[in-house]
C-alpha cells in the first residue's frame, strides 16, 4: 500500500506532518524500546512510527497509513527479530482535521497478533483527561530524519523533550492560536532537538505512559515552534471503547 502524506498550511505556522525523523537524539541500547513499531509501505519504506498497545493493535497518527514491522531495531537491515503483519482495519479518529491536525489519532487492527518477547512489549497509555507537568521531561523515538534538511539513521533514535506550556506554545510569536486541547508540545526554548520527518506516529513517554503521538509542526528543533504531539489522554476513552467493539471485553493495561 502506498502512501501520500499532504502538507498543509495551518495559518501562522505550516502544519507539516513529521511524515521524518529524530534531531538531536541518541541511539538506545538495542531492543530497550520494545513497544515501537515501523509503519512501511508495501515497498517496505518506513514512513511512521506507532506503538503497540495490545497484541492486535496498534496506535499512530491518523495522518499515517500502512504496513507493520515489530521488534526491529535497525531499519533496512534484516536483523532476526523483527515480525511483519498486514493491517486488517485503519480506524481514524471520526473527528479527524487534515487542516487543523486536530484529533491526530488512529488505531491499526492487524490480520494476526505480534508475539511478545524479548525484541517486543505493550506500551501503557495514560487514563483519560490525565494530564503530564510542564517541563516533566519525556522521550520521543523514531527512525526519521536526524537533521532539519535530512539524514536517515541507520538505527532507531530516542531523544529527551520537556513539556511547554500550551499557553507558551499557543503565543503569537509560535504557534498562534493553533494548538488544541487535544495537542501538548514539547522541545527546548533553545531548540536543538525534536522529533522530524519519519517519526510521524511515534510515542511520546512521559512516567512510563504514552502521552503523546508524533503529529506535526513548523521545521524541525526549531527553538521558536515547539514539536506539536495528540494528546492520548484526551483519547482514552475512543481507544477503549473501539477496542472493546472488536472484543466485547475490557483490556487490561
Amino acid at each position: 500500500i502506498e502512501s501520500f502524506i499532504k502538507q498543509s498550511d495551518n495559518g501562522h505556522a505550516a502544519a507539516n506532518p513529521r511524515e521524518g525523523r529524530i534531531v538531536g537524539g541518541y541511539v538506545p541500547a538495542p531492543y530497550s524500546i520494545r513497544y515501537i513499531m515501523s509503519i512501511q509501505s508495501a515497498t517496505g519504506q518506513h514512513f511512521c512510527g506507532g506503538t503497540l498497545i495490545n497484541k492486535y493493535w496498534i496506535l499512530t497518527a491518523a495522518h499515517c497509513n500502512i504496513g507493520i514491522v515489530a521488534g526491529d531495531f535497525s531499519v533496512g537491515l534484516y536483523e532476526g527479530t523483527e515480525q511483519f503483519r498486514r493491517p486488517h482495519v485503519l480506524i481514524p479518529h471520526p473527528q479527524y482535521n487534515k487542516a487543523t491536525n486536530n484529533a491526530d489519532i488512529m488505531l491499526i487492527k492487524l490480520q494476526s497478533p505480534i508475539y511478545l518477547n524479548s525484541y517486543v512489549s505493550l506500551a501503557p497509555l495514560p487514563r483519560q483527561d490525565t494530564m503530564v507537568a510542564v517541563g516533566r521531561v519525556c522521550m520521543v523515538s523514531g527512525w526519521g530524519f536526524t537533521t532539519p534538511t535530512g539524514g536517515i539513521p541507520a538505527t532507531l533514535r530516542t531523544v529527551k523533550l520537556p513539556i511547554v506550556s500550551s499557553a507558551m506554545c499557543n503565543a503569537t510569536d509560535s504557534f498562534n492560536g493553533n494548538i488544541t486541547e487535544n495537542m501538548i508540545c514539547a522541545g527546548y526554548s533553545e531548540g536543538g532537538k525534536d522529533a522530524c520527518k519519519g517519526d510521524s506516529g511515534g510515542p511520546l513517554v512521559c512516567e512510563g505512559r504514552v502521552y503523546g503521538i508524533v503529529s506535526w509542526g513548523n521545521g524541525c528543533a526549531d527553538a521558536q515552534y515547539p514539536g506539536v504531539y495528540t494528546s492520548v489522554s484526551r483519547f482514552r476513552q475512543w481507544i477503549d471503547g473501539t477496542i472493546f467493539g472488536f472484543y466485547g471485553r475490557c483490556l487490561k493495561y
